[in-house]
């Protein structure tokens, strides 16, 4: 059934971009080199993010179907793991030329499930593809080593072999680049993979495992398992229960994650989490401010401020708080919101009602607690329920909601301080550690806030860090385990010590 078009597409699909996105559309689990229905038949709605009418109904996954899916990775595994590194990267290669044809067909469909403007989601699919072409090459890169013997009669080699089915858990928010970043290092490292894409944004991964059979991607290999909230913790039960699964990769909430982490630990599985984050912001008196606000605009205000590594709260130094806040207030003034397939839209919806409502509830709580929304600072109910004002707060203060917890919206809260002491301390007073961004031009300074601050990402006068060469990763809550660069392939690999003795 490869290749079964989605038979019923609703509303929320513009004419427009029905042509663009239709062979690429799927809305069933891709299991064993086949398209599979849930066996209870059981669907479950997805919706376009602006329109808030539904795209299409999909396949609702459990136990069983996702049980056949680890088998069929299993099988697969073996059979890809024994072929030489360079026949793996020209399949891999094979897909990436595909994803690449295809690109502004699944830019479509990003921004058709996500809302994001089609300026972001172009960029996101050649971001994606950037992890196929990297870990294609990587593929040829799994190097061991040779260890001095203890004796002139042994030998000492260290082999990195693949750690076996990969389960990948991945988030709404870049539904297509996540899956690449994992599902590209798992099978460059000799592994095979079960994902399990997001309830809110099925379809970009579904497209994926579509090309991914039209380039070759061995039957079996990678499957994508969707299902409902509803069944989302019998579907992650069976993939952290399975003894045939080694490896389980995922990016969310903190909350799941350490669930998940507890429950991988009965069969003692490997572990990555890319988790919550609480990045801060930190501009300091010697800084670039056109600098510093061109890069607050791109990585706060990206996909609506729904980044794990978005700068949650700012921080400024006094003598250029006010310089800083009167710039950024007119760049934010610039910003288009609307429907993502319009090209001068600069920000799109939110995910969904709850994800307005939370943001909402950090701007009330602010605001009744001293702070100022110098912009923005309420929904904008003009273009429909999923959207609020690209904001700014000034006079934050400790205590509030907006600088303690992850808004995943387009606010950025305003905090000022005085010495460089203080803003450390201020940046590290969070549980989580995942990124970090402060702007200054005293090289001195730049060392000793770099290594101070407590987060596995830090952006040095730049808002733009994602990269396929480099580590992507957490401390503290924020997780552990990275994702992208050489390091992406050590959660897919284990490391054996063969020792030959008796040599003559």
């Amino acid at each position: 059934m490869a290749g079964a078009a989605v038979e019923c597409l609703g509303r929320g699909v513009p004419a427009a971009v029905r042509s663009a996105t239709r062979h690429l559309l799927r809305n069933r689990a891709w299991i064993g080199g086949s398209w599979a229905e849930a066996q209870s038949k059981k669907t479950f709605p997805v919706y376009n993010p602006f329109s808030r009418e539904l795209i299409a109904e999909v396949s609702d996954l459990g136990e069983r179907e996702v049980s056949d899916a680890i088998a069929s990775a299993h099988a697969a595994q073996k059979k890809w793991a024994a072929m030489s590194a360079l026949d793996r990267s020209s399949v891999m290669k094979r897909w990436l030329d595909l994803v690449r044809e295809e690109a502004q067909g699944l830019a479509s469909i990003i921004t058709l499930e996500t809302g994001k403007p089609i300026l972001e989601s172009l960029p996101e699919v050649l971001y994606g593809a950037s992890f196929l072409e990297w870990f294609s090459e990587e593929t040829k890169r799994v190097y061991g080593d040779i260890i001095p013997g203890r004796s002139s009669r042994q030998r000492a080699l260290v082999l990195k072999q693949p750690a076996g089915v990969a389960a990948q858990i991945t988030p709404w928010n870049f539904p297509f680049a996540m899956v690449t970043r994992k599902a590209g290092a798992a099978l460059a490292a000799g592994c095979s993979a079960v994902v399990k894409p997001s309830e809110e944004t099925p379809f970009s991964a579904l497209a994926l495992a579509e090309l991914a059979h039209r380039a070759g991607v061995p039957e079996g290999l990678l499957n994508v398992v969707p299902c409902s909230k509803d069944s989302a913790p019998e579907v992650g039960r069976a993939l952290t229960s399975s003894e045939q699964v080694a490896v389980l990769s995922f990016t969310g909430s903190t909350g799941v994650g350490k669930l998940l982490m507890s429950q991988c630990a009965e069969t003692v599985k490997k572990v990555s989490l890319e988790l919550g984050g609480c990045a801060p912001l930190v501009v300091f008196n010697s800084a670039d401010v056109r600098v510093a606000v061109q890069a607050t605009i791109s990585s706060k205000f990206r996909n609506a401020g729904q980044a794990c590594i978005s700068p949650n709260r700012c921080l400024v130094q006094s003598g250029i708080h006010d310089q800083f806040v009167g710039e950024l207030v007119r760049a934010v003034s610039l910003m288009r919101q609307g429907d993502g397939f319009r090209e001068d839209v600069t920000q799109g919806p939110l995910i969904n009602d709850s994800a307005v409502d939370k943001v909402e509830r950090h701007v009330d709580d602010a605001v009744s607690k001293g702070a100022e929304a110098v912009i923005g600072g309420k929904r904008n109910s003009e273009l429909g329920s999923t959207f609020f004002l690209p904001s700014v707060l000034t006079g934050v203060s400790e205590e509030m909601v907006v600088n303690r917890e992850e808004t995943f919206g387009p606010v950025m809260p305003i905090r000022r301080f005085e010495e460089e002491e203080e803003a450390v301390a201020m940046a590290n007073a969070t549980s989580y550690g995942l990124a970090s961004f402060f702007f200054t031009r005293d090289l001195n300074q730049a060392w000793r806030v770099a290594e101070a601050l407590e987060s596995g990402i830090v952006g040095l006068n730049e808002g733009a860090v994602s990269s396929e060469l480099a580590p992507f990763g957490g401390i503290k809550q924020s997780g552990f385990g990275v994702e992208g660069s050489k390091y992406g392939m050590d959660n897919y690999l284990h490391t054996k010590y063969l020792c030959i003795g008796n040599v003559e």
